[in-house]
């Protein structure tokens, strides 16, 4: 499935943006109003030049005692930023997002501009449903393929609740 074939992607309400030179105190109260966790930083052109988390906050700010009224975001942001374009697989990036533990992929167009921000929750979201047709299907299609098994398996523990009830009776 593509990202944007996400019923998330389409729902999801603006990317929430900001100059590298606003203030972290500016962009704090912005996140915490609207409940944000994560802000990308962009250049005048839409164009992601970084990408601010709690996480940002904690270590690059509180942890370095700086002052949010006076450092910009353009000093703790992260500039090692992952894009992902609309047409990418979905499974495809969970996967890096886990294996390389980050929480927010931006999305960008052919010309590198800003459209959308996914978050591991949208990617989870898609996987458990697909998880659970998945293994249905293959279930279905093994006992399809060979009803035997099920069969046998099911011998079994019939045999084995008989035998079971049997030592429980003489008790």
């Amino acid at each position: 499935m593509k990202i944007k074939d996400r019923p998330e992607f389409k729902r999801k309400s603006a990317v929430l943006t900001f100059a590298p030179d606003e203030t972290v105190f500016a962009a704090v109260q912005v996140m915490s109003e609207k409940n944000y966790g994560a802000a990308v930083i962009v250049s005048p052109d839409r164009k992601p030049v970084g990408i601010v988390t709690e996480r940002d906050f904690m270590r690059r700010l509180l942890n370095q005692q700086r002052d949010p009224v006076t450092t910009t975001l353009a000093e703790i942001m992260t500039t090692d930023l992952k894009l992902a374009r609309e047409d990418d697989d979905l499974l495809d990036w969970l996967r890096q997002m886990s294996n390389d533990r980050f929480r927010h992929l931006p999305v960008v167009d052919d010309a590198g501009v800003l459209v959308n921000i996914m978050s591991q929750g949208d990617f989870v979201s898609y996987t458990w449903p697909q998880l659970i047709g998945r293994v249905a299907e293959h279930a279905k299609a093994t006992f399809n393929v060979n009803p035997s098994i099920f069969a046998a398996i099911g011998s079994l523990v019939v045999v084995m609740l008989v035998a079971i009830l049997t030592i429980l009776a003489r008790k």
